[in-house]
């Protein structure tokens, strides 16, 4: 259905991702045609059965106005998570922006840990070995693929 309001109101640019593995970090841009005294608020559903729940930590921009916010404890379900950015003006509706977004798409990877470097002289070769990322939607071994950058000094 169309957002009733006024055209050129809602939001712009909403983009999320994730990092630091439970961390989500949405935000956006006023609508170009939005009222100086809009204030957006951005509500989120992770899957069907959970409850749809307000931004509690929001990202002001120097007008006060509300133009991202900061999730804590986010887990990814397998369903696709539902995004919702309301306004309000005194000087007139404001239009919604919605949308559905698969949160492990979003997810910014860590990089592996406990990397070592083993060189053997002799043969002239060198073992590198790491472990794979944390990631917060599985736990079981996924396939990463790696890109090594070697720089001799």
């Amino acid at each position: 259905p169309v957002s009733a309001g006024m055209k050129g109101s809602a939001i712009e640019n909403f983009s999320c991702v994730i990092y630091n593995i439970f961390l989500m970090n949405c935000t956006w841009q006023a609508g170009r045609d939005a009222p100086a005294d809009t204030q957006y608020f951005l509500y989120w559903q992770n899957s069907r059965d959970e409850e749809e729940m307000e931004c509690q930590l929001y990202i002001k921009d120097e007008n006060c106005r509300n133009v991202g916010c900061i999730f804590q404890n986010v887990s990814i379900g397998m369903e696709k998570a539902y995004f919702l950015v309301n306004g309000s003006s005194k000087d007139s509706l404001i239009q919604f922006y919605d949308e559905y977004i698969d949160l492990y798409k979003i997810e910014k990877l860590m990089p592996p840990s406990n990397i070592t470097v083993n060189c053997d002289e002799i043969k002239s070769d060198c073992i590198i070995q790491w472990q794979r990322p944390q990631i917060s939607h599985s736990s079981k071994d996924m396939c990463f693929k790696y890109e090594i950058n070697i720089k001799y000094k």
